[in-house]
């Protein structure tokens, strides 16, 4: 049996891939973006139940990735991403799912053979592997389920 495999791109727009015990993969962006009337935190909570709609989905995560971000575009980005990664890791602790970050650099190392690559390199790279990603948060996850798997399946060879 195949390992389920969640991988995330956290953000307001979170992309999402998934392998699951079939090896079949999916994938999507969810929107995180906060609502009119909601109060700060509402957007967590959102996507913390979001995260458990996955897991119900497969009845067993095994394994979480998601992008490591050491340089944020804004003080908003820098903040949304720690309340994503504070709510992912505290989820994942208490569902027992072991989880990991995996750097920006390495990803696209990874998907294309450069460390900077653009957002289009990157499209172009999980094309090439034949998805079809809507945007490049799915595309980001996607390449990360493609390196969490080769470093998945590598271990469970050796």
């Amino acid at each position: 049996m195949t390992a389920t495999i969640l991988a995330l791109d956290l953000g307001t727009t979170t992309g999402w891939a998934l392998r699951d015990r079939t090896g079949r993969i999916t994938s999507g962006s969810q929107s995180f973006k906060p609502q009119r009337f909601e109060g700060g935190g509402m957007r967590y909570l959102r996507f913390g139940r979001w995260i458990s709609e996955i897991q119900t989905s497969v009845s067993e995560l095994q394994f979480l990735y998601f992008e490591e971000v050491r340089r944020h575009v804004s003080t908003d980005a820098a903040h949304a991403y720690g309340g994503f990664l504070a709510t992912l890791t505290a989820w994942c602790e208490h569902h027992g799912v072991p989880y990991q970050g995996v750097p920006v650099g390495t990803i696209k190392k990874h998907a294309t053979g450069k460390g900077n690559a653009s957002k289009d390199e990157m499209m172009a790279a999980v094309r090439a592997r034949g998805h079809a990603p809507a945007d490049d948060d799915e595309a980001d996850a996607l390449a990360l389920l493609h390196w969490a798997i080769q470093q998945h399946d590598a271990a469970q060879e050796a």
